[in-house]
């Protein structure tokens, strides 16, 4: 019997939605697309991405904190653990109920809180960059920095924000249950919003205070798994280059020599979709046969089947 492909897709925000309402119905229209490649042949493991609800979580704890002297602030590490919990179970219901209505009743789900190990020596805690929580007024900014030690900055006119690091994946410390549980034939979510930032002290794992990007954390995982395709999928069909001007060149296959080609010409945005080329091209990169995809959530099923999407491999 020929063996199954297996993926790892990393689902973007749109394919969660905003709030709680949203996420309810974007996640059966993601189960959809994930099942459908499933009845291909192909077998998955979800990662995504979490920040519009890690926003929301971190505001939620944080107006507790304020409404409530004894409430201690929540570290973002928690909020990041929240946010992979309950993603997760709509997430993993919606999934259920997609398979039991094509009457497939022997993958089950599961979603594994997962800790990303990163290295508190990594650059980017010197740097702190990626914006959190609600916007505040000056005097509010410089009464978190005193109480929480947070570190804040103005936005673009638009008030101040907490900053945080947002380092890269270096262990998935739950990865042997993870690789136990997909070996098995089961359908798991894991390493939600690029995994729960922990240092390792001793024997210790302490959460930090930084973000993950989902992309590098899916990449990882992908490697780890010994994927063979790495999804991941954004708000467009294909990367381009010169995007947003009248020369824009839709790309649909790519060596990672000429990806990265296009990274030193600077023809993908920090931020957006710099992160999730860069990732393609490590996952690629890494061993003989790997590719990666970059594509619309619909368009999965044809991206693997190679009707469309942006194919990057050696």
């Amino acid at each position: 019997m020929e063996k199954k492909k297996r993926i790892v897709i990393a689902l973007g925000g749109n394919a969660l939605g905003n709030t709680l309402p949203e996420q309810m119905a974007a996640v059966k229209i993601t189960a959809k697309a994930i099942v459908d490649l499933i009845e291909e042949g192909c077998q998955v493991v979800i990662s995504h991405g979490n920040g519009p609800q890690v926003g929301m979580i971190n505001n939620a704890m944080a107006a507790l904190s304020r409404e409530d002297a004894k409430q201690p602030n929540t570290p973002l590490s928690v909020c990041v653990a929240m946010s992979q919990a309950y993603i997760g179970y709509d997430l993993q219901n919606a999934l259920r109920e997609e398979l039991y209505n094509r009457n497939i009743y022997d993958i089950p789900v599961a979603t594994m809180i997962t800790q990303i190990r990163v290295d508190p020596e990594d650059p980017a805690f010197l740097n702190p960059s990626k914006p959190i929580g609600h916007f505040m007024t000056e005097e509010q900014a410089r009464n978190a920095e005193k109480k929480y030690d947070y570190i804040m900055r103005e936005d673009s006119g638009r008030g101040w924000r907490r900053v945080v690091a947002s380092p890269k994946p270096a262990e998935i410390i739950e990865i042997g249950a993870i690789r136990s549980l997909v070996d098995s034939g089961q359908l798991v979510i894991a390493c939600g919003g690029g995994g729960i930032p922990v240092i390792r002290q001793g024997n210790h794992l302490k959460g930090a205070s930084a973000v993950i990007d989902k992309d590098f954390a899916s990449c990882l995982l992908a490697e780890e798994l010994d994927a063979d395709y790495l999804i991941i999928l954004t708000a467009v069909e294909k990367a381009a280059i010169h995007f947003g001007t009248p020369e824009v060149e839709w790309l649909d296959d790519l060596t990672t020599s000429q990806a990265r080609k296009y990274i030193e010409e600077g023809q993908f945005a920090p931020g957006s979709m710099l992160p999730k080329v860069q990732a393609a091209v490590r996952f690629a990169d890494s061993k003989e046969g790997r590719t990666a995809l970059i594509t619309l959530l619909e368009k999965a099923k044809d991206g693997i089947l190679g009707k469309t999407g942006t194919r990057i491999h050696q």
